[in-house]
């Protein structure tokens, strides 16, 4: 956790800190949800159903996410012996959305391939033709799951390079005179030049984009998920990549993170960052200190403000 994260959350609380990259092994987890009253858990932490089996009564009374993204906490399995979630959304939106963008334009004029041509000490100098990729100013941006950070990432498309933007979302989105919402994610497949993801992890997004979605899509198209890992069927991916279906990828996630199948490692044609949509320090601080007014805002009896 960033100092300042730390510092402040001690302030508040009797804080014992786990200063490690890894996360909590699944007996650990337990063993915490019965030792401490409140738990800040990130978003690799075992907190599935089996975490709160046989807990009726868990000391634990409220898990602070450190993100927006909570598809790694069984929320039923959590209320259910009386624990309440919270998580960060406003810090993470535009951070979140710089990356996708990123993404598109690195998929889109195949920057990863480019970086790798220099850096292999064989770039023989500029040619008319070399590395031709797809031209993104003025083409259609299909987005699916149109919440704060999808609506961030149309905003940069529309206004910064002029894209049309269509949309696919559970619910009506109003007031969105820059974009238009379409029936089903295939019709935004079939429509769209660039695809980002953005939907939110959990069950009812598992596998949501897979072998219909890639079938529907352009050839010449590009997909960026900056959602999480699981939302995408990483086999039908790789299938569609391999085949000629879609151009090029551009991946912040991964479906068995931080295992990253090789196939895709292979590919000239994607792009693959280490889940770091958010990785700015003062994002990274936000994220935190939201953590801690959820947490100070339940031990003074209050309605956490990001509760889930």
């Amino acid at each position: 956790m960033p100092q300042s994260v730390v510092q402040a959350a001690h302030k508040q609380f009797d804080v014992t800190h786990l200063d490690t990259a890894s996360y909590l092994a699944p007996e650990k987890m337990r063993a915490a949800l019965q030792e401490f009253d409140a738990i800040m858990p990130t978003l690799g932490d075992p907190l599935d159903a089996a975490a709160f089996i046989n807990l009726p009564k868990p000391r634990c009374k409220i898990l602070a996410n450190f993100g927006v993204g909570v598809n790694h906490i069984d929320l039923g399995a959590a209320n259910a012996v009386g624990i309440i979630v919270c998580n960060t959304p406003d810090a993470v939106t535009d951070a979140t959305a710089d990356i996708a963008v990123m993404l598109m334009l690195m998929a889109a004029r195949r920057a990863s391939e480019g970086e790798a041509l220099v850096r292999s000490g064989n770039w023989q100098g500029w040619e008319p033709t070399q590395l031709m990729g797809l031209h993104m100013s003025g083409k259609t941006l299909g987005v699916i799951g149109m919440g704060r950070i999808g609506q961030a990432v149309a905003r940069r498309a529309h206004f910064g390079f002029g894209m049309k933007v269509v949309f696919h979302n559970r619910s009506q989105v109003n007031d969105l005179d820059y974009a238009s919402q379409l029936t089903d994610a295939q019709a935004v497949a079939k429509a769209a030049d660039v695809v980002v993801i953005a939907v939110p992890g959990g069950a009812q997004s598992h596998h949501l984009i897979g072998k219909a979605f890639f079938q529907a899509m352009q050839s010449h198209a590009v997909f960026v998920n900056i959602a999480r890992g699981d939302v995408v069927n990483e086999l039908d991916l790789i299938a569609a990549l391999t085949s000629g279906e879609i151009s090029g990828a551009g991946l912040d996630v991964y479906e068995n993170e931080p295992v990253v199948p090789q196939a895709l490692r292979e590919m000239a044609n994607v792009t693959l960052l280490p889940h770091m949509g958010t990785s700015a320090l003062e994002v990274r601080e936000n994220m935190g200190h939201m953590a801690v007014e959820n947490l100070l805002a339940w031990s003074h009896g209050k309605t956490p403000p990001n509760q889930v």
